[in-house]
């Protein structure tokens, strides 16, 4: 399937810089000089019928539901012009089980899709969020409105519920799972670190042969489980792609309802509930002023004008919310002309990021990015932190032990009340903390045990990782100080074995005023198995006409806007010539 933009080329530039005169639009990636490849993965096609898959196929604790033969063109996927290969799709549990504190059944439900013409190639699908449910094993290659996924690319793909499913009969729904110790464990990592020996078996009762390469890709919780993978199951494998990684998600969930309280102090109270509408302290008129000042003093920076700020370190050094942002006069202000000095003490608070009584960052502050003024960044900062999404995990998974659930239905608590209350001094060592049948604490089961992966390193490991400079609730900034400390543990050897991508404008895994789409499996399989590194990788804008439109790209853009994204800590700037809708006309530059 593979349109132009997905295609890899070899440019001549060194490292330092790519050129992107010389990678035009019909380019996904310009790649270096080969360093020590992987033996390319070789095909094979399916040795065994879909149907004898349950009677054949034998591995410890794990029960075949199962096997479904697809016939190829029988499935359409949204926004993929292609229609899916034949292939075999197997439904499964492994580690069947009772809860002995909540007396429920736990597994590790899991889904795989074979293709009948394979590539040689294995595809975990990580998923996102809390998980609970088996998302279909299409294998995302991640980005907005991706035009293809893994198992149109010829890769045998594995999804999972992470070892729990999703309680419907629960107030507390998706976090239920917390009370009990090991589906913690298997939520953290040990889902990966049982499915992984599996799902290679079942490749090779299915093709008569193991995988001959294996890729890890996942975006938000899923690129956590990238960089845990890394850490845990170094020799497992050789490519692993994220987006978005929350590899310290439980202090990311605890910036998030830090951030509430601040929005809450300004905010007017809910009529229906009395509780602060945080959407009141900054409504989109006023985000929309937000972003609109950042633009002012920090969209030429990379060369041009263009509505994004892709020298994000420039614009972090030179946008001041007090100085920059424009103040309101006594009386009546119009709404979106100017922001009150509350306002502004809280926004500056904001992209600080939280601070414990010493004065020490307890989680990176937010990047000064137009994105601040898209309805994810709103979401997530003023509806999932204090609900579905962040309070529950905290309340729940990422403090122990796991709070009662009259967290929910006690004496009218509700779990904007935990956000709201939630104590850095005397809830936040509950992250480290473990407890009677709690024996891992979060800090432990949810993040990498060496965020350095010198194991995964030392096997020759590839790790691609791009990051949306607009998400509000896994920082970028998080992430670039991941890599700098990255690359002060290994040196020049850095980049021969991991690459941050940052992607102005965009929010979270996607969307905001951004090129989101881009194509960046085939750029890491290029590296894995050809020694390609990617000096560059083009995005592209999903406008008006795409098969799935962001309805975040400006109007004065073209529908199909181009950028470079370059490895960090280059930048992507405007060559003086050229199409500025381009990414032809940019080129990646050492800061």
């Amino acid at each position: 399937m593979p349109t132009a933009i997905h295609r890899l080329i070899a440019c001549s530039r060194k490292l330092k810089v790519a050129a992107a005169s010389a990678c035009v639009l019909t380019l996904t990636a310009c790649v270096s000089t080969p360093t020590t490849p992987v033996r390319p993965a070789s095909g094979a096609n399916a040795a065994i019928s879909c149907d004898a898959l349950t009677a054949r196929f034998s591995f410890a604790g794990t029960r075949l539901l199962s096997a479904q033969r697809v016939e190829a063109g029988q499935l359409k996927l949204p926004g993929i012009a292609q229609a899916m290969p034949e292939h075999c799709v197997i439904k499964g549990a492994m580690n069947e089980r009772t809860g002995p504190i909540d007396g429920k059944p736990y597994a590790i439900g899991f889904e795989m899709r074979l293709p009948t013409a394979w590539n040689g190639r294995f595809f975990y699908q990580a998923n996102g969020g809390l998980d609970g449910f088996q998302t279909p094993a299409y294998g995302d290659i991640l980005g907005g409105g991706p035009a293809s996924n893994g198992l149109l690319k010829g890769f045998a793909v594995i999804s999972s519920d992470a070892g729990h499913a999703f309680d419907r009969s629960s107030a507390i729904g998706g976090a239920t799972f917390a009370l009990d110790p090991q589906a913690r464990l298997d939520y953290g990592y040990n889902t990966v670190a049982q499915l992984t020996p599996m799902a290679k078996a079942l490749i090779q009762t299915y093709y008569g042969k193991p995988p001959d390469t294996s890729y890890l890709v996942g975006t938000s919780n899923g690129g956590r489980h990238g960089f845990v993978a890394a850490s845990r199951l170094p020799r497992d494998y050789n490519g692993i792609l994220v987006s978005t990684p929350g590899y310290r998600l439980p202090l990311a969930a605890v910036a998030q309802v830090w951030d509430a309280q601040q929005f809450a102090s300004i905010a007017r109270p809910n009529p229906a509930t009395g509780r602060p509408d945080l959407r009141t302290a900054f409504p989109p008129a006023d985000m929309a002023l937000v972003a609109r000042s950042i633009l002012t003093r920090c969209d030429a920076l990379d060369g041009v004008a263009d509505g994004m700020v892709a020298d994000l370190q420039a614009c972090q050094a030179a946008f001041n919310v007090e100085r920059d942002i424009v103040s309101c006069a006594p009386g009546a202000p119009v709404a979106g002309t100017c922001l009150s000095a509350a306002q502004k003490s809280v926004m500056a608070k904001v992209l600080a990021g939280p601070k414990d009584k010493a004065g020490a960052a307890v989680y990176a502050g937010l990047p000064a990015d137009p994105g601040i003024a898209g309805s994810d960044w709103a979401n997530w900062k003023f509806v999932n932190s204090v609900g579905p999404r962040d309070a529950i995990a905290l309340a729940f998974v990422f403090t122990t032990p796991p709070s009662s659930p009259t967290v929910m239905t006690g004496q009218g608590n509700t779990l904007i009340d935990y956000a709201l209350s939630f104590n850095l001094e005397t809830d936040l060592p509950k992250l480290r903390a473990t407890s009677g049948a709690y024996r891992e604490s979060a800090m432990s089961f949810m993040t990498p045990p060496d965020t350095g992966m010198r194991q995964f390193v030392a096997h020759g490991g590839k790790l691609l990782v791009f990051h949306g400079t607009a998400d509000p609730v896994f920082s970028a900034l998080d992430t670039i100080a991941w890599h700098d400390a990255f690359r002060g543990i290994h040196g020049a050897a850095a980049d021969r074995h991991a690459r941050l991508f940052l992607v102005p404008g965009m929010t979270h895994s996607r969307g905001g005023p951004a090129t989101d789409q881009m194509d960046m499996v085939d750029a890491l399989v290029a590296w894995v198995e050809r020694g390609q590194a990617p000096n560059a990788v083009v995005a592209q804008a999903r406008g008006p006409g795409s098969a799935v439109p962001n309805p975040e790209v400006p109007a004065n853009w073209s529908p199909t806007r181009s950028r470079l994204l370059c490895p960090y800590p280059q930048v992507s700037r405007y060559a003086g010539r050229g199409d500025t809708e381009s990414a032809a006309s940019f080129t990646c530059t050492v800061r």
